[in-house]
């Protein structure tokens, strides 16, 4: 098992932690806190004994106390047959609440478990996105605290966190998956569950190495095992994060030193699965030791637990680290014989880098034993899914915070330096007409004044048209070939027209909302009549003296000059309408289309401190993600920031989810129309 998957290795035992769930939206009348935290213990049961669990379920379905509680007993049974992998029970029990409108969210998050332990990532976000959406208005990240206390079920979006954050790091989009995390540990902390606290420092601890944060890598660590003291369950959990950061830097002996520790930690808590999850990660340790033989014993004796657990997750780890102690070992029947059966659980996986990492480790141990065959075919099933991985994560890249825009700014400056290149020969060609006609004035002079005249008209003829064809190429370079939208050039030199250093307006940022999808299921083709047909209503929603620009992809940026904060709100509600009100018309059928928005007025209330039009931009995204981070289809705008000097406000931007869940930044919501 490779660093990579040490890190789903940290990350898999999230099933475990997560508690019971409350009724949906509709129906949290019905939420009980108190049966909360006592379903909450009973699914941490469930991991190593799902049939103790479900007979304490039995028994608390016969007290009385609990008769209303129908919802909130259910989804804690399904998640029990969730972590049981019993596929039946939990479709039936999905299948039951699809009927029911007040049991939505309650099929979300079970959909979005249960699709998470399949390996279909995708899917399992989708649910959990949907779960988190139909949680967030009785669980606003605002005033967490008293939410929970009104009957808050932090622990189901604890948990759909989990699911949506594994799913953001496995492609790369670690500042998406470290905000997930941090939400996830402001749920926890403000509901004071010490277990949860313990996963989600864990979860943070290996974003920041992935991150290169190493002195915020060691403080999770430390914080989180520092509140996992007492509880031999929470101190196992966080020796396996320990184990996949000790992988991840190649410091082998420490990473089995880990794993034997949480294993005695499991043992103590007589967890079976726990102890099955220790002895895979100890058969990688052996493997990196050259102990195949070790290796091969730990992943056999894991095996047969994972099996009777139905866990397929582990099961395929233990298979893949089983796979190459036997190539190693030069047992390559066996081997090959493995491999039929890993291939038969692929199947059902939509892991893809998971996949990719299992046969760059396979092909490595083949070559290592001289068997060429295998190995080649190992390398050319590993670049065919490295590249349709990359198609598939081509748009969700640019949703990375730090970096999305660089690949349309590549773009940008490909096309503005060949028309720069169409320009350049221009002048030059005009140049060179207007030097051979003023030669040939020169020598005209001295046979005729009149034809003198005519060659003189010709030369201010020729700079005439270079003029016009400078500004025509400067006007051609500064607009969006796609959309006829200004581009982030002409938002440039508007900025530099600015009579002051620092900026002073309105911006709006808007993303048009599950945008690859649009490109996935309708093709590129439809992807471009979207953005054009949004740029058309985008254009329509502003006033005359907004400047509407294409920001890059799916994203357009409004700058608004004179616009109070009152009046910036109304804005932003005309284009929520304006855009989703209506379908879009396309060659497949109408296609209903939302945006989310982030946007703030400059400089910021109630302070005025002064900002560049850069960090003002920056500000305006980080309330479009925040936006994104609630549900989509609605807008985000800063109505206060509590900093009082330039200090103070970069403190905010460095965790602005942190400083809007202490109130340090107060937010507007505009919901976008109903679907």
């Amino acid at each position: 098992m490779s660093g990579k998957h040490l890190i789903w290795f940290g990350l898999g035992l999230w099933l475990l932690s997560a508690g019971a769930s409350a009724a949906d939206a509709g129906g949290h009348a019905q939420f009980d806190p108190v049966l909360d935290a006592q379903l909450a213990r009973l699914q941490r049961i469930a991991y190593d004994k799902p049939s103790l669990a479900l007979q304490i379920l039995a028994q608390l379905r016969l007290d009385p106390a609990h008769a209303e509680r129908t919802q909130q007993l259910l989804l804690a049974e399904g998640r029990i047959q969730v972590v049981a992998g019993n596929s039946a029970a939990v479709n039936a029990i999905t299948t039951g609440m699809a009927l029911d409108p007040q049991q939505q969210t309650s099929f979300n998050l079970l959909r979005a478990e249960q699709a998470d332990l399949e390996g279909r990532s995708l899917q399992a976000a989708e649910y959990a996105e949907k779960a988190i959406a139909g949680l967030a208005s009785v669980c606003p990240r605002e005033q967490l605290a008293q939410a929970i206390a009104q009957g808050c079920d932090f622990r189901s979006v604890w948990a759909a966190l989990r699911v949506l954050a594994r799913k953001q790091m496995n492609e790369g989009l670690l500042s998406l998956a470290e905000s997930s995390a941090r939400h996830g540990l402001a749920l926890a902390e403000a509901g004071h569950d010490n277990y949860l606290r313990a996963l989600s420092m864990g979860s943070l601890a290996l974003l920041s190495h992935l991150h290169g944060q190493t002195e915020d890598m060691q403080r999770w660590l430390a914080q989180g095992t520092q509140v996992a003291k007492g509880d031999v369950l929470a101190m196992a959990q966080m020796k396996t994060y320990e184990a996949a950061l000790a992988s991840r830097t190649g410091r082998y002996e420490e990473q089995g030193r880990a794993l034997e520790e949480g294993l005695a930690f499991a043992t103590k808590a007589d967890a079976p699965h726990l102890i099955a999850h220790m002895q895979v990660g100890l058969a990688d340790v052996y493997l990196q030791q050259k102990q195949p033989a070790k290796a091969m014993a730990a992943a056999m004796q894991a095996l047969p637990l994972l099996r009777s657990f139905g866990d397929q997750r582990l099961e395929r780890n233990a298979r893949h680290n089983l796979i190459l102690a036997l190539i190693q070992l030069h047992q390559f029947e066996r081997a090959r014989r493995e491999l039929t059966q890993l291939a038969e659980m692929r199947k059902a996986w939509s892991d893809h880098a998971v996949f990719i990492e299992e046969l760059r480790e396979q092909g490595e141990a083949w070559a290592a034993v001289g068997q060429p065959k295998e190995a080649l075919a190992n390398f050319h099933t590993e670049r065919r899914l490295n590249a349709e991985l990359t198609a598939l994560n081509r748009e969700a890249s640019l949703r990375e915070l730090k970096v999305k825009y660089d690949s349309d700014r590549k773009q940008a400056d490909l096309e503005l330096l060949i028309r720069d290149k169409s320009l350049v020969d221009k002048q030059l060609a005009n140049r060179q007409l207007a030097q051979q006609v003023g030669f040939a004035v020169a020598a005209l002079l001295l046979l005729s004044m009149g034809l003198a005249v005519i060659m003189v008209k010709r030369v201010r003829e020729a700079n005439r048209r270079l003029k016009a064809n400078e500004a025509l190429l400067r006007a051609q370079s500064e607009r969006d070939p796609l959309t006829d939208l200004a581009n982030r050039r002409h938002f440039l030199g508007v900025m530099e027209q600015q009579a002051e250093a620092r900026f002073n307006g309105a911006l709006l940022m808007i993303d048009i909302d599950h945008f690859k999808h649009v490109n996935d299921q309708h093709g590129h083709g439809v992807g471009d009549v979207v953005i054009c047909e949004v740029a058309r209503r985008l254009s329509h929603a502003v006033r005359a003296e907004d400047l509407v620009v294409r920001w890059g992809g799916e994203e357009f940026l409004v700058f608004a000059p004179d616009v109070s904060l009152d009046h910036l709100a109304q804005l932003a509600e005309r284009i929520l309408q304006g855009v989703g009100a209506e379908p879009i018309k396309t060659e497949g059928g109408p296609l209903r289309v939302t945006v989310s928005i982030g946007f703030a007025h400059f400089p910021l209330p109630p302070s005025k401190l002064e900002l560049q039009w850069e960090q003002a931009v920056n500000w305006a995204d980080m309330a479009l993600y925040t936006a994104k981070s609630r549900g989509r289809n609605r807008a985000m705008g800063i109505a206060t920031v509590d900093a009082r000097d330039s200090d103070a406000l970069m403190q905010i931007e460095a965790d602005f989810d942190a400083a809007c869940s202490s109130e340090r930044v107060s937010l507007l919501q505009v919901l976008g129309p109903a679907a």
